[in-house]
């Protein structure tokens, strides 16, 4: 069976980043499944059809007359389901490689081949899952300015058109400097204690820096992981999160914050101001103190299972992170990352 880089990318990706359960790499319709809302969709591509053609003269589904014929054409890089207490949210992407650009032909084939793609996976999920709730992307590490300006404003339409007939599907395209800040930083972020040797893009990864990191330096690499491969342009945090915005606060904790204390980036008395509620309240957001200290092999409530060793002690650091409205603890556990990476190189 064909492996495309790509593919395991995402797949790692929706594992690691947004927290699938459920991964699915290559995901196609089977001609046994019965399509549901089928004069939804009907309407659907009747309307989108009529929308691009007049507007900006795409043909974008082309040869294929009937609804039928398009879903059972279709086939997404990667799906995946997050399990999540509020209920499911659903994930597809496509990925595309072209080491010079994004290229299905010309420039007028590359963005209808794009709408046509998200317009077919949207149809695809409401008509074999039923769900209206899910994201939708459309990836590329490079797509050249002249293509991306066109595909831009199409991308609107297709979100209009969407949102227009009651469904929840944000499609989006992820290209270019957002495709090594969104994606492939995160995941790299991401890789440590990844050992399912299915998921090739990692492990080529691991793979590389094992040798790429002399063991001189090694040490120093597992410290600075965290912040290096992140951008060390404050206002990015503030602003977007920068490489953090796919991740949820408790990933961002396991990871980031879990790396830098343990790497000794926060002072002795900072450690121990962290073993307190109050302080912990006030910079962290936090119900409960950030640290624990414990030689305890039975793991204590609202506490990580794995303790971290922080100048030679135990550790167990606070699990309960939340990012409500009206708990919101990620811009506490930002503005201490970003305040703590000064010296870092």
């Amino acid at each position: 069976m064909k492996i495309e880089m790509g593919e395991s990318l995402f797949y790692s990706w929706l594992r690691h980043v947004k927290e699938c359960q459920i991964v699915q790499t290559n995901w196609k319709a089977s001609s046994q499944w019965q399509l549901q809302h089928e004069d939804e969709l009907a309407e659907l591509m009747t309307a989108t059809d009529e929308h691009f053609g007049s507007k900006y003269g795409y043909k974008i589904y082309k040869k294929n007359s009937s609804l039928s014929q398009l879903i059972q054409q279709g086939e997404c890089d990667a799906v995946g389901i997050s399990i999540q207490n509020d209920g499911l949210r659903y994930y597809a992407v496509d990925v595309a490689f072209h080491e010079s650009g994004l290229n299905y032909g010309t420039r007028e084939e590359t963005v209808t081949k794009v709408v046509s793609k998200s317009l077919r996976t949207a149809m695809c999920l409401y008509g074999y899952m039923g769900t209206k709730r899910a994201d939708i992307a459309f990836a590329s590490p490079k797509i050249n300015p002249a293509i991306l300006s066109d595909l831009e404003p199409c991308i609107e339409d297709v979100n209009a058109l969407l949102k227009a007939r009651g469904f929840d599907f944000p499609v989006r395209v992820i290209a270019n400097d957002e495709f090594n800040e969104s994606v492939l930083q995160p995941i790299l972020l991401m890789s440590d204690g990844v050992a399912d040797t299915s998921e090739l893009f990692l492990r080529s990864y691991q793979m590389y820096t094992m040798f790429a990191t002399s063991p001189a330096s090694a040490t120093k690499s597992v410290r600075v992981l965290a912040a290096k491969r992140v951008s060390n342009k404050a206002e990015v945090v503030d602003q977007d999160d920068g490489v953090y915005k796919e991740l949820k606060v408790g990933a961002i904790a396991r990871t980031v914050l879990r790396k830098m204390l343990s790497g000794g980036y926060a002072s002795d008395e900072e450690v121990i101001f962290m073993q307190t509620a109050e302080y912990s309240k006030q910079f962290f957001g936090l119900q409960y103190p950030l640290l624990l200290r414990t030689d305890a092999a039975e793991t204590e409530p609202h506490y990580y299972k794995d303790p971290l060793l922080i100048y030679g002690e135990r550790y167990r650091m606070c699990c309960e992170w939340f990012e409500t409205a009206a708990n919101n603890d990620r811009p506490y556990l930002l503005k201490w990352i970003e305040g703590h990476k000064e010296g870092l190189k």
